[in-house]
């Protein structure tokens, strides 16, 4: 394929993605149409083997090849909703797991119970149902007040596929600027995961800054994210910048093991943190940049007398590109999407309506229809755009420790529990009060004063308008 070109494959853009046979069992890449060789063996939640031979039956009484039966059914895809046609679900697959009956309560109480919370009001648009809202866990809140208008099961720790990138561009985007070049090794490209998604990176070819964010934000790819840890001085110390990170914007439900947010044991985040962490990378214009492009060139190999070719890719983010069943959302200007057989599919977006910016963060839904997770965040944007000005706020995206006076999260000088619990106890009490920081607390003389003006300056987040489908700089 020649350079510049963009290679179509199952209604979406694709370049630069592992192919389905080196993927490892149990993990499926964060490009939708890429799956691994046999995903259904180590999901907790996919059907056994006799509900896949099943399948397999019914595929081949429905006129299908025997081979491709065959191939389909070791696979493990005859048991995903795309060919099962009217497969029954087997009655031995185990139930959907229940939330915990208590979870954090940071940014208020009813944040931190089980179940849909919704401040309803006469005259305010009623919010759709569990049959259109399946996901396991959602917010949906202002991206610049921090209010947030409706969650369910918003500290729920679920795993969080690739959109833990967030946190990982919000740690190491500031540290490099975009020109800086780096010629890529072979160490740089280690301890990546089987079936990673990867926009293409090749070792002992250079590529910018600005060439390797496009990769992370665009095609998810785990080899831009490895090459910036390996610049970030490694692997192990990227995850400890990004889990000191998570302390400091107070996302305490969040445990980091990956950089690139590949499946890992204990590896956990929340849709009440991710929403945190899109809040505070949008402050950041690269960030802005990165997370809105639909599109761009990427370098590839060099051609005959050097000179290095490029292709195209596009964003996995179904909302923002597109797709062959789906339009791009009104509005949408980013931030990123994720899916591995732990996590399901995940994805947070922000978007706006004339002075209006949402966040919506949506956690793996249960009804697993293709581009599912993209068409609930939409309806929970569309429901959240005409409710904004008629619900009462359910609670608040909390501000960073550093930032936060007004939440004491960095005003509790006490030594050990006390001053976790002195911590805590004023983040709930912050519950639902507008605005991202409150100024209390503070109530004489100079001090006072002080807290006014950090009141005036820190409530809101401010973002400038924010443009859908950007197109990169060359």
């Amino acid at each position: 394929m020649g350079s510049g070109s963009i290679r179509r494959s199952a209604g979406a853009l694709f370049r630069g993605v592992l192919s389905a046979s080196r993927a490892k069992a149990g993990t499926f890449t964060d490009v939708p149409t890429t799956f691994s060789a046999s995903t259904a063996s180590t999901d907790p939640t996919a059907p056994n083997a006799s509900a896949t031979t099943g399948n397999a039956g019914r595929a081949a009484r429905h006129g299908f090849p025997l081979r491709t039966v065959a191939a389909l059914a070791s696979s493990g895809l005859l048991a995903t909703p795309l060919l099962a046609g009217t497969a029954q679900a087997d009655p031995k697959e185990p139930k959907a797991p229940k939330p915990p009956a208590k979870m954090s309560q940071i940014g208020g109480d009813r944040l931190g119970t089980p179940g849909v919370q919704v401040a309803q009001t006469p005259g305010a648009p009623k919010l759709p149902g569990p049959d259109t809202l399946t996901a396991r866990s959602w917010i949906v809140s202002d991206a610049e007040s921090g209010k947030v208008l409706a969650a369910k099961n918003a500290h729920w720790q679920l795993a969080p596929a690739s959109t833990l990138k967030m946190l990982f561009a919000d740690t190491v985007l500031p540290k490099f600027p975009k020109d800086q070049k780096h010629t890529v090794k072979s160490a740089d490209l280690a301890g990546m995961g089987a079936g990673s998604s990867l926009v293409g990176i090749k070792e002992n070819l250079s590529y910018t800054v600005h060439d390797l964010w496009l990769g992370v934000f665009l095609r998810s790819g785990n080899d831009a994210v490895h090459t910036l840890s390996a610049m970030n001085g490694g692997t192990a110390a990227t995850v400890t910048q990004m889990q000191q990170r998570a302390k400091e914007l107070n996302a305490r439900d969040t445990h980091v093991v990956t950089p690139d947010g590949y499946d890992a044991p204990g590896q956990v985040s929340s849709a009440y943190d991710l929403s945190l962490f899109a809040r505070s990378g949008l402050q950041n214009p690269d960030f802005r940049e990165y997370c809105s492009t639909a599109s761009a060139q990427f370098p590839g190999d060099k051609g005959k007398g050097g000179k290095r070719a490029s292709f195209g890719i596009q964003n996995t983010n179904r909302l923002l590109s597109g797709d062959y069943d789906m339009k791009p959302y009104p509005g949408i200007a980013g931030v990123k999407n994720g899916s591995t057989t732990n996590a399901g599919s995940t994805f947070t977006g922000v978007a706006q309506r004339g002075d209006r910016k949402l966040l919506v963060t949506v956690m793996n839904p249960e009804k697993k229809e293709h581009n599912e997770a993209y068409r609930e965040a939409a309806k929970l944007l569309d429901w959240g755009f005409a409710a904004a000005d008629k619900v009462e706020p359910v609670g608040r995206l909390v501000g960073p420790r550093s930032e936060d006076d007004g939440s004491g999260a960095e005003n509790a000088k006490d030594k050990g529990k006390d001053a976790d619990r002195s911590t805590q106890a004023a983040l709930d009490g912050a519950g639902a009060k507008s605005g991202a920081w409150t100024a209390l607390g503070l109530t004489t003389g100079a001090l006072a004063l002080l807290g006014v003006v950090a009141f005036a300056v820190h409530r809101r987040w401010p973002l400038p308008e924010l443009v859908r489908g950007r197109r990169p700089r060359k």
